[in-house]
């Protein structure tokens, strides 16, 4: 099952989260990312679904606000998707996605967009399986402050 996360998941949600950052190389720090996912859901930075399986959660999906002046409307950027390594192939991913899909439906926005790394080949196939297409037309840069 999936539905929107609250307050009452942080907890939860934060372990799931660390892993997350944990798969992408960054170092474990639970009491931040309580505190940076309280500040997204009670600000309403961004949206956030939880898949739960017997009353635990076991996946979230991240989704940010962009707006395309050329289509004068909002895109979703799906930044972040993960499901912990016990309950992958069960279809947890794929309810995340729908459920972001309709998010999008239903703020009438142009669609979602996400990036993923070349190497990550679960995305890779996961991502055109549930209708993405890769986008190959521009470049993407990146600017960082060290």
């Amino acid at each position: 099952m999936t539905r929107k996360a609250q307050l009452a998941d942080v907890q939860q949600l934060s372990e799931l989260f660390d892993q997350y950052r944990i798969f992408y190389h960054k170092d474990s720090d639970i009491p931040a990312a309580e505190k940076f996912l309280t500040e997204r859901i009670e600000n309403n930075d961004s949206e956030i679904f939880v898949a739960e399986n017997e009353g635990k959660l076991v996946g979230f999906v991240q989704l940010y606000p962009l707006f395309s002046s050329t289509r004068m409307k909002r895109y979703w950027l799906l930044n972040d998707l993960y499901v912990n390594e016990n309950y992958r192939g069960k279809g947890f991913s794929k309810q995340l996605i729908e459920a972001s899909k309709e998010l999008a439906k239903s703020t009438d926005a142009a669609g979602i967009l996400l990036e993923t790394g070349k190497s990550n080949d679960i995305g890779n196939k996961l991502y055109p399986r549930c209708g993405f297409e890769i986008y190959d037309e521009v470049n993407f840069y990146e600017w960082k402050i060290l």
